[in-house]
């Protein structure tokens, strides 16, 4: 007959179970890197995106401003080439 190693098989045993957990905590630890990068590129394009809409807004309220300008001095002209007619 032969002899069962005991001890070879629970160290066997006992270390492909640390080896799977140590893969596993490894694993965990990249995942969580990942989602912490995307969350920084997340947020920093978020925050760009805020302060372009920001130079947006400003930008339209100033093409307002100046198309407003143009309509009342077209109302202007209007009048006055009326009066001339």
């Amino acid at each position: 007959m032969t002899t069962v190693d005991v001890p070879g098989i629970i160290y066997a045993v006992v270390l492909g179970t640390m080896v799977i957990f140590g893969i596993k905590y490894i694993s965990g630890i990249i995942q969580a890197r990942a989602v912490g990068t995307s969350e920084k590129q997340y947020r920093a394009l978020a925050e760009k995106t805020a302060a372009s809409q920001s130079e947006n807004q400003e930008a339209l309220s100033a093409i307002h401003a100046e198309l407003s300008k143009m309509a009342s001095r077209l109302v202007e002209i209007e009048k006055i080439l009326k009066q001339v007619e």
